[in-house]
């Protein structure tokens, strides 16, 4: 009679007899014999059978902890967002260092000039396109503006294959001759296709790399190190509208215009030789995996959220000039304003991409962009002296600074970083024909007839 134990394979018994004596062994335990039976193929089974599992499981665990480049965000335990990437970027302190500066002098010269329009219109109209309305001289601006944003998506794809310094290299030379061929122009059709076409086209091949570049050296503090980066645009709205102010009246406009271009050649020849990518970035594969992102859905919201900011955030840079001097302001303080909304924007792009690097960029994204346009809709319509102007120019530039500083971080904190530049360039493309639409619909709403306060 067996009696069987949990042990599998085991049986215990009191009849020796029982069994086959080569499948068991005898114990004596006192005056009782027992004898203990392996059934040895239900042990090599049951073993093979262990063996497998623990193979499968090492293999499972293996797979679990494997690190994969991925276009999503990791979640931390405390609920704030990495990026997956940012273990890849190997951190060069000098090659870092150098980019930020290169693209500081590379959006200080195209950005800042670009800032500076409302100079030129304020020009135009009472000099070589006088006989033209201010609705017709304000598509230069207007066509700058869209071909540079809608030149993102090309550029942003090239810059990911071969890096930023053919490009940069390129739009340097699109850039300067643009600014000469302005110098020349006496005709309208001249000034699109210069100031206009090959001005935008310049200011993006030189914009898209240089910023998409300090993206891939920083991951923890990138939105610090592209605020410093975009100061150089604030900077150069500072310094643009009051140079050339001063020199179109000192030796007329096209040497003006030449000397700025000049300028604005040594500083991009220096952005080029000093704007890198990290060295860890692998290049993106051949086919346009960026537009993937097409599909993603925190792309497409933030994407949406920036172009209706778009519908009216880079109005008052081109039209507070003229909406000063129909409010009676002269000419020197018109620009004076200007200028001013451009220092409030060195700080709005500074500071607050600093902050939210510890806060959240998206955190901070929103509110700030809330404000600017608050500020549009409220504070302008009050603003009819020049103290109240002017304290509207800094707000505003502040405010507005902030959207154009931190929504690139934004976009990178959701992008693989060899995608970076498919990615930022796509998302200013989409946000460019709101853009375009409103800059064309805002001329008269911009200047709208209202009671002056003499200054």
């Amino acid at each position: 009679m067996y009696q069987i134990l949990t042990a599998p394979g085991f049986y215990w018994h009191n009849d020796i007899t029982a069994l086959p004596s080569d499948q068991s062994s005898c114990l004596d335990y006192g005056h009782h014999s027992y004898t203990v039976v392996a059934v040895m193929s239900d042990i090599e089974k049951q073993v093979t059978q262990l063996g497998d599992e623990l193979t499968s499981e090492s293999q499972r665990i293996r797979d679990s902890t494997a690190t994969y480049p991925s276009s999503a965000p990791v979640e931390s335990i405390d609920g704030h967002t990495e990026e997956s990437s940012s273990s890849e970027i190997t951190h060069d302190s000098t090659k870092a260092y150098l980019t930020i500066f290169g693209a500081f002098l590379a959006l200080f010269c195209t950005f800042g000039q670009m800032n500076a329009f409302g100079t030129f219109q304020a020009w135009y109209t009472t000099h070589q396109l006088n006989t033209l309305d201010a609705s017709t001289i304000s598509w230069i601006g207007s066509l700058q503006l869209w071909v540079f944003f809608f030149s993102g998506g090309p550029i942003g794809y090239i810059f990911d294959k071969y890096g930023p310094r053919m490009l940069m290299t390129v739009g340097t030379i699109c850039y300067v001759l643009s600014i000469m061929m302005t110098s020349i122009s006496t005709q309208y059709y001249q000034y699109i296709l210069s100031q206009g076409v090959l001005f935008g086209l310049g200011v993006g091949l030189l914009f898209y790399p240089s910023l998409s570049s300090v993206s891939t050296h920083f991951a923890t503090y990138r939105a610090t190190a592209t605020g410093l980066a975009v100061a150089g645009s604030g900077l150069g709205g500072v310094v643009f509208p009051i140079m050339l102010q001063n020199l179109f009246e000192r030796v007329g406009f096209g040497w003006a215009t030449r000397i700025s271009g000049l300028l604005c050649g040594v500083l991009c020849g220096i952005a080029v030789l000093t704007v890198t990518t990290s060295t860890s970035t692998k290049k993106a594969p051949a086919q346009l995996a960026g537009l993937k992102c097409l599909k993603e859905p925190r792309y497409m919201l933030l994407a949406a959220g920036g172009s209706l900011v778009a519908l009216g955030c880079f109005v008052p840079y081109f039209y507070v000039v003229d909406y000063a001097q129909s409010l009676g302001i002269t000419s020197h303080m018109a620009f004076v304003v200007l200028a001013l909304m451009n220092a409030g924007g060195v700080f709005g792009r500074v500071a607050p991409a600093i902050l939210s690097d510890s806060i959240g960029r998206f955190n901070l994204l929103a509110p700030t962009s809330f404000l600017a346009g608050l500020l549009i809709l409220i504070s302008w319509m009050f603003a009819r002296t020049l103290s109240t102007l002017i304290v509207f120019s800094i707000l505003y530039g502040f405010f507005s600074g902030a959207f154009i500083s931190v929504i690139t971080p934004c976009v990178a904190q959701i992008s693989d970083i060899r995608e970076i530049g498919m990615r930022i360039g796509l998302m200013y493309s989409i946000i460019s024909f709101p853009a375009l639409i409103e800059l064309l619909s805002s001329r008269d709403r911009a200047t709208a007839s209202c009671t002056p306060d003499k200054v």
